[in-house]
């Protein structure tokens, strides 16, 4: 008789969420089917299975892009729990903020159906000039020299003093600074006044969909004529634009290859963000039937027709699990890829024994800086002319931020996919005005309503 087998592959353990209490809890990690899952038993909730990817080669590969973390130079706060309820950061964190995010006001002008931060109109509490001010000196403690700031709400461009806060920020050593905003209020007035804070500035325009009705599902209302106002004006002072798409499954999924050539058209347009809904804040409608995964989302990428294959989205290396990036070089509309040109796994581990132009160690470590978030700046040009005076018929000389494309999956965790490990590689943070620095994943699921609770409570004098 033979003898019986489990129906999976066994891979490896890590430590997850409940997904009904939220108590950490063992997860396996298992092969099945050719998707991934993680297997959670919670000692009062019982069995969980959830779906974490649905390519087993890729997720596999993004352990092969790990590098070390780089510190930050301060740390907030001290090891007492464990992780992930010591956030602020803790020295047991493995990354330093490659991306920090300023959220200045929780007032926002709609009231969509899936918000990570539960923003909705009337709920005001614009942070002031001195809470700025601490956030931007605690980050400055922490990095320096940040690499990239996006200033986010709620609705921000709602903030009374928006401009002054941006100044304030432009002023700073902060290498760039973006601008997260659904695009309501960029009429030609505040359009020409963001204009003169180039270079070095950046708008993220929530966009979503080409469709009516997938905008009706995500943003409770058709948005697209205002994309398109809000598109013309940032094409007409050729402001550089991010274009952030929430993918819902069922709903804009289907959509990925046709918003990649829609950005296409656009000078303004640097790049295509993709965000799978995270389960937090509001999330009206959804199940754990219909999320949708990152994996999913590359595929549909990698399937589309356009120009990113398979070796052109990569694990980026500092969140080699959560977020998936790939670059290109964009001349008179046309894409070209650059992102799969260097063998990765080889000069990641530090191998030399390469051919033609990828023996240079200078060009290794261009890659290197042109892969982390910092590439989403105009520092992005000295490292791509570095890499493209090597390629054939590519003359560099004349070559901006503007001759950047790329696109980038991010995935943030939530109950079903939180892995204690990748947490603590998350290069996303928060940063608030009680002189402290949260991962993005950890700070939805458990710190911003307890943050904000005490906020509110604070300014009530209570």
């Amino acid at each position: 008789m033979p003898p019986k087998t489990r129906p999976y592959i066994f891979y490896g353990l890590t430590q997850s969420l409940c997904e009904q209490c939220l108590t950490v809890v063992p997860a396996k990690i298992i092969f099945q089917n050719d998707n991934v899952y993680y297997q959670k038993r919670c000692l009062e909730h019982g069995l969980q299975k959830t779906l974490v990817s649905t390519d087993i080669d890729y997720f596999k590969r993004c352990r092969e892009y790990l590098k070390p973390g780089d510190m930050p130079e301060r740390f907030q706060t001290k090891i007492s729990q464990g992780c992930p309820h010591d956030c602020g950061l803790c020295p047991d964190h493995e990354q330093h903020s490659c991306l920090a995010l300023f959220e200045i006001i929780d007032e926002c002008n709609m009231h969509c159906p899936v918000c990570f931060a539960n923003s909705a109109p009337g709920q005001g509490n614009p942070r002031s000039m001195e809470d700025i001010e601490i956030m931007l000196q605690t980050l400055l403690a922490s990095e320096q020299s940040p690499d990239l700031v996006q200033i986010s709400g709620g609705e921000p461009t709602l903030h009374p003093k928006l401009m002054e806060i941006l100044r304030r920020l432009k002023a700073s050593p902060i290498r760039h600074l973006m601008l997260n905003t659904n695009g309501i209020r960029l009429d030609p007035v505040l359009t020409e006044e963001l204009a003169t804070l180039k270079p070095g500035f950046e708008v993220y325009l929530q966009f979503d969909s080409l469709k009516a009705a997938a905008l009706k599902n995500i943003r409770g209302q058709d948005m697209r004529a205002i994309r398109q106002r809000a598109l013309e004006q940032l094409e007409k002072h050729n402001i550089s634009t991010t274009l952030v798409c929430v993918i819902r499954k069922g709903v804009n999924d289907d959509e990925i290859g046709e918003i990649i050539r829609f950005a296409q058209q656009w000078r303004c347009v640097r790049g295509i963000t993709f965000q799978p809904v995270q389960d937090a804040g509001r999330n009206e409608g959804d199940t754990p039937e219909n999320r949708i995964t990152l994996s999913e989302i590359r595929t549909r990428i990698v399937n589309a027709d356009n120009p990113f294959t398979d070796r052109d989205m990569i694990p980026l290396p500092c969140h080699p699990e959560n977020i998936s990036i790939g670059y290109g070089l964009k001349l008179a509309g046309k894409i070209t890829p650059v992102t799969g040109l260097l063998p990765l796994d080889a000069w990641l581990k530090g191998a030399e024994n390469t051919i033609s132009f990828e023996k240079s160690a200078l060009l290794k470590r261009a890659f290197l800086k042109l892969f982390s978030l910092d590439a989403c700046s105009e520092q992005t040009t000295e490292h791509l002319q570095t890499m493209l005076c090597c390629l054939p018929r590519v003359s560099s000389e004349d070559l901006s931020y503007e001759n950047v494309f790329r696109i980038v999956i991010m995935g943030f965790m939530d109950k079903y996919d939180f892995d204690l490990g990748s947490v603590k590689r998350s290069c996303t943070h928060f940063v608030e005005p009680d002189g402290k620095i949260y991962p993005f994943d950890t700070w939805n699921l458990f710190y911003r309503q307890k943050v904000r609770k005490t906020r509110l409570l604070g300014a009530n004098g209570d």
